[in-house]
């Protein structure tokens, strides 16, 4: 019987009451119907037994109308308890799915279900990690409630600018994943950097008065021959680059290249900054 319920809600969208009343309905007829016509089956078997007080036509009678009367209420009955049983079933199914698929303190997806929807891309699109620039110190200054409401103000805007068939997350810690679709590449760079020009320009409230923030930016773009995880590389690569830089910055995949092709002398100690970052950017918060 558990296997059967959960098969119907696989099956059913059981989150909807119409849909338990149909169902109820559906196995109630059925029932009705098995009851004639086993009464139909039965009753030369009864009568040839001499067990039957009636004549046959009476017989048929009383039976159709007992089939109607209690074989149709006794399994509608069960078939409501059944429905509300597959409609809490399914209710808890979707609840647990989404709770599994989403970031609590965010609300936005979280890395695991972040990591599926990269896999599933179709088209031209861009992938975006973005970081909070100097979260550890607001941390230790201000606490981690403060900590959390620059992550909660930092969600929102996020779940605001990206939309329409975009896709964000919070990836982890101060870190957050965005998949861009449409349009040229130029314009989704262009929609990341106003995003960062939103997030530096709005005071968020923190114990003690309100704090500033700022946010970097890796971009990489995502094509049909490429995989998920050397998409990712290159993003995190040019965000590393974005905080050697000296962050509140966004840099593309081609920017990194670019920079790493015509790295001059000079750039040493940006580079030696940069590669300290690569090692010890999670340590030291950056």
């Amino acid at each position: 019987m558990g296997q059967w319920i959960s098969l119907q809600a696989e099956l059913g969208n059981f989150q909807q009451r119409r849909t338990i009343y149909i169902f109820a309905l559906k196995m109630s007829f059925a029932a009705i119907i098995l009851s004639i016509v086993l009464i139909l089956a039965l009753l030369p078997v009864v009568t040839w037994l001499g067990l039957l007080p009636m004549p046959m036509l009476d017989a048929i009678r009383l039976g159709v109308l007992l089939a109607w009367f209690i074989g149709g209420t006794v399994s509608g009955t069960l078939g409501l308890l059944a429905g509300y049983a597959i409609h809490n079933l399914a209710v808890s199914r979707a609840e647990f799915e989404r709770l599994s698929r989403t970031d609590m303190l965010s609300g936005l997806l979280n890395r695991r279900a972040f990591t599926a929807a990269l896999e599933t891309v179709s088209g031209d699109a861009s992938l975006v990690i973005f970081d909070v620039d100097r979260f550890k110190t607001i941390n230790d200054r201000f606490g981690h409630a403060s900590g959390d409401a620059v992550i909660s103000t930092v969600s929102r805007v996020f779940s605001d600018v990206f939309k329409n068939g975009d896709v964000v997350a919070r990836l982890g810690g101060e870190e957050f994943g965005a998949i861009i679709q449409g349009s040229t590449t130029a314009d989704r760079v262009a929609r990341i950097e106003e995003t960062k020009a939103l997030i530096a320009d709005l005071p968020i409230p923190v114990d003690g008065g309100a704090v500033k923030i700022t946010i970097s930016a890796g971009i990489a773009e995502i094509s049909g021959r490429r995989k998920a995880e050397a998409v990712y590389a290159a993003a995190d690569k040019a965000l590393y680059l974005a905080k050697a830089l000296g962050r509140n910055r966004v840099i593309h995949e081609s920017d990194w290249l670019n920079h790493m092709w015509h790295r001059r002398p000079i750039e040493d100690d940006v580079h030696a900054n940069f590669d300290y970052a690569e090692q010890h950017r999670y340590g030291n918060g950056i």
